[in-house]
């Protein structure tokens, strides 16, 4: 959810009435539960592709098995006039966070 702070600045100038205008500072956002595995399915995703642009991230969700957690995403890569997408999937012990594995799988769709 995106907070903002709302204030009113009051400007005078000779000769006129005073003018407000609105001013909308976005209030900090905090960060998703997910972006840590996203960041480093995003490092591993550029490590194994060095030569590719990441264009497009998503998360598509998270999987809870008895003692390990799944964070999966989908990464679209481009490489010279080549595009594709990466599945990545990062299994972690729910406990300790500790990474168990990571899935790459590529799609072309």
């Amino acid at each position: 959810m995106l907070k903002a702070f709302i204030a009113v600045g009051i400007f005078l100038t000779a000769n006129s009435a005073p003018s407000y205008i609105p001013l909308v500072v976005p209030a900090q956002q905090e960060a998703p539960a997910y972006a840590k595995w996203g960041q480093l399915a995003i490092n591993e995703t550029k490590s194994k592709y060095p030569n590719a642009s990441i264009i497009d991230y998503l998360h598509e969700g998270r999987e809870s098995k008895q003692d390990s957690t799944i964070e999966k995403f989908k990464l679209w890569l481009k490489d010279g006039d080549h595009e594709f997408g990466v599945f990545v999937r990062i299994e972690f012990t729910t406990d300790t966070e500790e990474v168990i594995n990571i899935k790459m799988q590529e799609t072309s769709r």
